[in-house]
């Protein structure tokens, strides 16, 4: 499994072949495209298979029907709401919710708890924020989305070992670095991902404090620029 830090909250995780976009916010963001070009980014993408949507804010979903025209046989996963939403705009979806892991060619996949809010900048409901658990054989990958620290996620390790998890840290609307800390050990998850900081003024981080921070608790966090990766 590995996965590669676009912007903000966009990853791309390749398993098993298959190329799988998170929570696309790349052309109309201002931080990515202060220091590095859309079309450029684009370009460099011969293969997506699928789109993992957390909720409906912008910042989250503003390229998903580009991608989706780009590549044509693309599917969108999301929960209910937001994959009818994007129906009805042309783009292949399978609409879930909070429930059992469904498979898919990937592996499983799992639409977990999230504690935040979920509308469109036209303002149609989003349906309820979320994050996704994917378990394969190459690994257990958590996504939390946006999201404050909740109680449920001490539920998410009962499916299985985590060998990493992906989550917000830059306060304000999402987890702080304190509260990221807390989420892992409810995870027992030792490897974070960080995303959701810096892309605006009030999420900004001091990014060596922060992986201090983490190492302290015994944390390994992982904070990249565009197009690293990490293997698991």
């Amino acid at each position: 499994m590995k996965i590669t830090f676009i912007t903000h909250s966009t990853c791309l995780l390749e398993i098993k072949g298959e190329h799988i976009l998170v929570d696309p916010f790349i052309s109309s963001n201002s931080f990515f495209n202060k220091n590095y070009s859309f079309e450029k980014y684009v370009k460099s993408l011969k293969k997506l298979d699928y789109i993992l949507v957390t909720h409906a804010h912008y910042d989250h979903v503003s390229d998903v029907e580009f991608f989706s025209k780009k590549f044509n046989n693309i599917l969108l996963i999301s929960n209910y709401e937001i994959s009818n939403y994007f129906n009805k705009r042309g783009v292949k979806t399978n609409g879930i919710n909070y429930g059992s892991f469904i498979p898919f060619s990937f592996g499983r996949l799992k639409y977990t708890w999230a504690i935040h809010s979920s509308v469109f900048n036209d303002g149609t409901y989003g349906g309820n924020p979320g994050g996704f658990l994917i378990h394969t054989k190459e690994g257990n990958i958590y996504i939390s989305g946006d999201t404050s620290v909740t109680n449920e996620m001490k539920i998410i390790p009962k499916f299985g070992k985590l060998n990493i998890s992906i989550l917000p840290i830059g306060g304000k609307y999402t987890m702080d670095i304190e509260e990221a800390i807390i989420a892992s050990n409810l995870l027992k998850c030792e490897k974070i991902l960080g995303v959701h900081y810096d892309t605006f003024s009030d999420i900004e981080i001091d990014k060596d404090e922060a992986i201090n921070k983490f190492k302290e608790n015994g944390k390994k966090l992982f904070l990249l620029k565009f197009g690293e990766s990490l293997i698991i």
